[in-house]
């Protein structure tokens, strides 16, 4: 397959990838910056072996060029995964994140549209979603695609309405397009803005200096963690099973709360520290429970998890290490 994956530089698109092209696929990527980037985790040969092309998600003309496949390789599949991730950047900066996340998106899904309409490529398109467009939710019980989002935080807000629009050009053009909701994922190489890392770096702080507590958030919310390459083979099997289009949870079925999240770093790391609670870092939109069914995914693509969470959280720690 010819795959091209917005936001390749990006910590999912790193990942993706690399699985991509050790399944023997080609890949192209857009990235921010102009030329091949060097601050990823790819080796210098992966970085080599994808074709990289400069896009921003707020010029239409880029995206059109980005998107233009080179003459008798037209895209099989597109993974569009550039955007605001990190729910405080979106909730501190509203317009931009409508820009990026809802007016980016139409712009790269119309553009796809383009290519089917005009004959040059009809490829299967992912848009990478959230699972917190389904707020609250009921209780404990995991979200499946039928039950109604509800989003609460400003991202949550801005990745359901890029599925929207982009739902909309789908059913003008015909183009193959599939929704991924993303249920939490964690992994080497992401950034410690979010919350397993940041707590890994502050429990290595507090084990270097001696302190005996740590400030965090509400630490009591339940979490469905996923590690991040088993979310590359997530969307490497929709590309490669023919899964219909609309919409797919990519989750473990598995919750977690962020205090047994925090408790098993602090084992892993060595470190004695207890949580304090930090009014200041937490979130007015958090959500008491967040645990996903995948069950739609599995059947379409036989996709499971492959790694247990524990080697996730032990690669992490490895990985910072270093």
């Amino acid at each position: 397959m010819n795959v091209l994956i917005t936001g390749a530089d990006g910590f999912a698109g790193t990942w993706l990838a690399r699985e991509l092209l050790g399944a023997g696929h080609r890949v192209g990527g857009t990235t921010l910056r102009e030329g091949v980037p060097a601050d990823t985790l790819l080796s210098a040969s992966e970085r080599a072996a994808i074709e990289w092309r400069r896009m921003e998600l707020g010029d239409p003309e880029q995206i059109r060029r980005a998107l233009a496949p080179h003459p008798g390789q037209p895209w099989d599949g597109i993974v569009h995964l550039a955007g605001i991730a990190w729910s405080r950047d979106a909730a501190d900066h509203p317009g931009q994140t409508q820009d990026i996340n809802v007016r980016g998106t139409a712009r790269v899904i119309a553009a796809a549209a383009v290519l089917r309409r005009d004959g040059i490529a009809d490829p299967v398109v992912i848009n990478a979603s959230s699972a917190e467009v389904y707020g609250m939710g009921q209780g404990q019980r995991a979200r499946s695609e039928l039950d109604p989002p509800a989003p609460l935080s400003p991202y949550a807000v801005s990745k359901l309405e890029a599925e929207q629009e982009a739902d909309q050009v789908a059913a003008q053009s015909g183009l193959h397009l599939i929704h991924a909701r993303l249920f939490p994922h964690i992994g080497p190489g992401q950034r410690p803005v979010f919350v397993v890392p940041a707590l890994l770096g502050r429990l290595r702080e507090a084990r270097n200096s001696g302190a005996a507590e740590i400030p965090t958030g509400d630490l009591s919310p339940v979490r469905d963690f996923l590690d991040v390459r088993d979310v590359a083979s997530a969307y490497r099997s929709l590309l490669e099973r023919g899964a219909a289009p609309g919409v797919y949870n990519v989750a473990s079925g598995i919750g977690r709360t962020l205090q047994s999240v925090f408790d098993r770093l602090a084992e892993l790391v060595g470190a004695r520290a207890r949580a304090r609670y930090d009014a200041g870092l937490g979130r007015p939109w958090d959500l008491p429970h967040l645990v996903g069914d995948a069950a739609k995914l599995r059947q379409a693509t036989g996709w499971s998890p492959r790694l247990s969470f524990e080697q996730t959280l032990t690669d992490l720690v490895h990985a910072e290490a270093h």
